[in-house]
């Protein structure tokens, strides 16, 4: 392992003031991040030593558990204190564009036009963009998704990072997760699939999609982090309150807000999201190298780690 640069844990505290000022986060988030994140940046860091090959950390999380915060604040520890160099990606990141998900709808299944579940993300371009971070010599392009828009960043407009990198970080909701059992898939488990997807076709293909290409990206993981939310009604209050820090951003950049969700809007969209979400709730804690146990405050309050093998 890169020894400890001790003199830049200072500056990687001051980073880390900088990110929750950045993105608003309560005061009790830096005393989490210094008691919980920390020891895990190192722990990520004692495992890139063990391999020949660059670290992959998924991290898996439900609609506003702290994926992306999390991630970006292993980032700056990683490179800050152990200088590794690290580039954080979303599964967000590769959303199909709204035409792409368009014509789904339209083939396939009409709740396929709503962004998020698999199916609904370009795998093809996540595991080779995963790749060349991992063995290319030279520059990466890293894709982005405008949600204020509703469609994926133009190419003139991405950012690029040099490869080979250190660490790659993937977060993602889905991250990690296995696919379920036929018989898991016959009762409804709320209002949408009960109106919206009363013979279950949705369903099965977004299962059968989870199974096939997102299990080949998750093989790429040497890693894997969970957050867990401690119920789905979080998820619900957790995800209105980035749809009002997303407004409350948009507003300052002078955009109009239109593709902003109302409170009934942000209900039925994690609908979307539901099964999956209990699905990793009930089977990730144990298979995760490290998962975090939040409280209804949005705080740590339970840790559990697997020994390396």
């Amino acid at each position: 392992m890169p020894a400890p640069n001790h003199s830049a844990d200072d500056r990687a505290l001051h980073l880390w003031q900088a990110l929750a000022d950045a993105d608003g986060l309560p005061p009790a988030w830096l005393a989490d991040a210094v008691q919980y994140v920390a020891p895990l940046a190192n722990r990520l860091a004692e495992r890139h030593a063990t391999q020949p090959q660059p670290l992959v950390v998924g991290i898996n999380g439900a609609q506003g558990t702290g994926k992306s915060t999390l991630a970006k604040a292993l980032a700056l520890m990683l490179e800050t204190r152990f200088s590794l160099k690290t580039t954080a990606l979303s599964l967000d990141d590769f959303y199909l564009g709204h035409a792409a998900r368009q014509h789904l709808s339209q083939t396939v299944h009409p709740l396929l036009a709503t962004r998020g579940v698999p199916g609904t993300h370009d795998i093809a371009l996540a595991l080779a963009t995963v790749q060349s971070l991992r063995s290319s010599h030279g520059i990466v392009a890293l894709p982005a998704f405008d949600k204020a828009s509703d469609d994926c960043v133009a190419e003139s407009a991405r950012r690029h990072t040099s490869a080979p990198r250190d660490v790659i970080i993937l977060e993602g909701w889905c991250i990690g997760v296995c696919p379920q059992t036929d018989a898991a898939l016959t009762e409804a488990v709320n209002t949408l699939e009960t109106q919206e997807d009363t013979d279950g076709r949705w369903r099965h293909y977004v299962n059968d999609c989870l199974a096939a290409d997102y299990q080949a990206l998750f093989a790429n993981i040497d890693y894997l982090v969970m957050l867990k939310a401690p119920d789905f009604d979080c998820v619900l209050e957790w995800r209105s309150l980035q749809e009002t820090k997303l407004a409350d951003r948009l507003k300052a950049q002078n955009h109009d807000g239109t593709r902003i969700m109302s409170a009934d809007a942000i209900a039925r969209f994690i609908q979307h999201y539901e099964r999956l979400t209990r699905h990793g709730f009930a089977t990730l804690p144990e298979r995760a190298d490290t998962t975090f146990y939040l409280d209804t405050n949005h705080r740590i309050c339970d840790q559990n780690h697997r020994a390396y093998q």
